[in-house]
């Protein structure tokens, strides 16, 4: 486990930026992301987006449970999940598609889906120390992540 100190949204957003920087596109890397409301989980997912090339507005897709984003200058896709309003693990979302498909996912809330969460991913839990200041773990459980803290 890596622990990380950010101290404001720049930083946080950077260390998302760094994690896809790592991270291979062709592995299918899947991001779960635990941390409080407003502790920073899209704001790290900013990062990753911007790592990708993705030019739109990253936003939390807290009302239509999921948002696909492509490169402008690649084919590389993100797909940013927010399963904060789901009250079960509802079948008809179809996310176990989504697991195991090309692309970066990010799932903000994944405890609400444990039987849908792949063997293989990236933990990330965020916690809240000031207004701006967030401790970050980082955890791997993964082939494509095992030397992640070599690199961070």
């Amino acid at each position: 486990m890596l622990t990380i100190t950010t101290h404001n949204e720049q930083e946080t957003e950077a260390l998302g930026y760094q994690l896809a920087s790592f991270l291979r596109y062709e592995e299918a890397p899947v991001i779960l992301l635990e941390g409080d409301l407003a502790a920073g989980k899209t704001t790290l997912t900013k990062g990753i987006g911007k790592a990708l090339g993705i030019t739109r507005v990253i936003n939390s897709p807290s009302y239509t449970i999921m948002k696909v984003y492509q490169s402008k200058t690649s084919n590389q896709y993100l797909y940013h999940f927010d399963l904060y309003r789901l009250e079960e693990n509802n079948q008809d979302y179809d996310l176990e598609e989504y697991m195991y498909s090309e692309g970066f996912k990010v799932i903000e809330w994944p405890n609400k889906v444990p039987n849908v969460i792949p063997e293989h991913y990236l933990k990330v839990s965020i916690t809240s120390i000031s207004d701006h200041k967030r401790q970050i773990k980082i955890t791997c459980h993964a082939p494509y992540c095992i030397h992640l803290e070599h690199q961070l």
